[in-house]
């Protein structure tokens, strides 16, 4: 209980970066135990049932019946090196977009760019004769579309800032993007081509976020928004304090007055006399009342 109590706590106080990053890896871990379960009660749908409530569906009818995953599989890994890679390439690029940005913008982009990688995937499956044969079986997963247009808005919006490599020495920012997209979306595209597609809408939002950016306006506002309205709803409501006092007449309420100015003339008075530290913590009180009602 303690672990979890430090954990619980570290992610309150942690970046919004971090809080990505132990978002990732508190549903990898959930993944892991249910997949434990499965084998030892030898029931592999109960892992898979689980798997295919989080991740994108080529099917548009899928997706008609679980809307959630286009927002789900991009914090939905099953390998531990699928997520290892996706959290360094975050925490790295992430790290140099907190520079020029606030961490309210890094997470508008992750979600947005997750979004975009997901419309493309099903757009695709569903328009090329490619895909055909498998577009109602095809599942995506990954934060890879959402980690690709930090990289890429990051890269456009400062393409010159310097990277020193091992053995490369400084290399500029825009040629180490450029290599990362051809590597992991264009080059063998055969292979996990859901996966590239979904790459390639991450890349294109990314570019134009960041070209929006440097004319002067803020393309997830609307989303920074949104996720200020859910935090509003878990945030525990001050209680509202009702009191009922009764109404002073004209003569209560100047008895009132003469007998508070008589207070304040004999505190002040008495500074004169012995100065400020002559005074009782209560009468430091009420004069600094005082002094706020002027």
């Amino acid at each position: 209980m303690q672990l979890f109590n430090d954990i619980k706590a570290q992610f309150k106080a942690g970046s919004s970066l971090m809080k990505l990053i132990y978002i990732n890896s508190g549903v990898f871990l959930f993944i892991k135990i249910i997949q434990i379960f499965a084998f030892l009660f030898q029931a592999p749908e109960i892992s898979e049932t689980v798997i295919s409530y989080l991740a994108a569906p080529a099917s548009t009818e899928e997706l008609l019946r679980k809307p959630w995953t286009v927002v789900s599989y991009m914090f939905l890994h099953e390998g531990f090196f699928h997520l290892l890679f996706n959290m360094l390439w975050l925490y790295w690029f992430a790290g140099i977009f907190n520079q020029f940005f606030d961490q309210r913008k890094l997470v508008s982009l992750y979600i947005m760019g997750g979004l975009a990688g997901a419309f493309l995937y099903i757009l695709s499956f569903n328009f090329f004769p490619a895909f055909t044969d498998v577009a109602n079986i095809s599942i995506a997963l990954g934060a890879s579309a959402s980690v690709m247009a930090i990289v890429i808005a990051t890269a456009t919006y400062v393409p010159n800032y310097n990277i020193n490599l091992f053995l490369l020495g400084q290399v500029k920012l825009k040629y180490m993007a450029i290599g990362i997209l051809l590597l992991t979306s264009v080059f063998d595209f055969s292979v996990n081509t859901g996966g590239k597609i979904a790459h390639l809408g991450g890349a294109a939002l990314g570019y134009f976020y960041a070209l929006r950016l440097k004319q002067g306006s803020d393309p997830g506002l609307w989303i920074s928004k949104m996720l200020a309205a859910i935090r509003g709803w878990f945030r525990p409501r001050k209680k509202m304090k009702v009191t009922h006092r009764k109404n002073m007449s004209d003569y209560e309420y100047n008895r009132a007055r003469v007998i508070h100015q008589e207070q304040i003339n004999k505190i002040l008075e008495k500074i004169s006399k012995g100065g400020y530290e002559s005074l009782t913590s209560e009468e430091k009180t009420i004069l600094f009342k005082e002094s706020q009602n002027k």
